[in-house]
């Protein structure tokens, strides 16, 4: 006998990182401007970007908090000048960006995120990037009812 699927059942509860993360992963080289990170950020409505080496690998995180502790380090009108002219994501970038992989459960990828203090985790297989999950991914899954009780 075979097994039908019930058109009406509901779909189930997403578990893993696998679930929810973005598989389309924006990213950004470390030797790009200052000004194509924002405008990056900007233009996909994110507040953050993987900076991606010319091998393909993950080498850091530029995030919005990381402009703006720039900016504001930056004390006068000529470093600001400089920040938006002449720096580099390399320059601003958040070197170490936190990594897991795609079999998480759900529950621990969003105590990573509160440990870390960080608001997306990248999602990493065999070495490579293959997604990002942000605490935005975890707030619609739950407020839209895929994830809790």
């Amino acid at each position: 006998m075979m097994a039908t699927l019930n058109p009406t059942s509901p779909t189930p509860r997403p578990r893993y990182v696998r679930d929810l993360m973005t598989a389309d992963v924006i990213s950004i080289a470390p030797d790009a401007s200052v000004a194509r990170a924002v405008e990056l950020l900007a233009d996909a409505h994110v507040s953050g970007l993987a900076v991606i080496d010319h091998h393909e690998r993950l080498v850091g995180v530029v995030s919005s908090t990381d402009l703006l502790n720039a900016e504001a380090e930056a004390g006068d009108e000529a470093a600001r000048s400089r920040l938006w002219t002449v720096a580099t994501v390399r320059d601003i970038m958040t070197p170490r960006a936190l990594t897991v992989g795609p079999e998480l459960e759900l529950r621990e990828a969003a105590l990573q995120m509160d440990y870390g203090d960080v608001h997306r985790l990248f999602v990493e297989a065999g070495g490579r990037l293959i997604g990002v999950i942000s605490r935005s991914d975890l707030n619609r899954a739950y407020a839209t009812g895929r994830l809790g009780a």
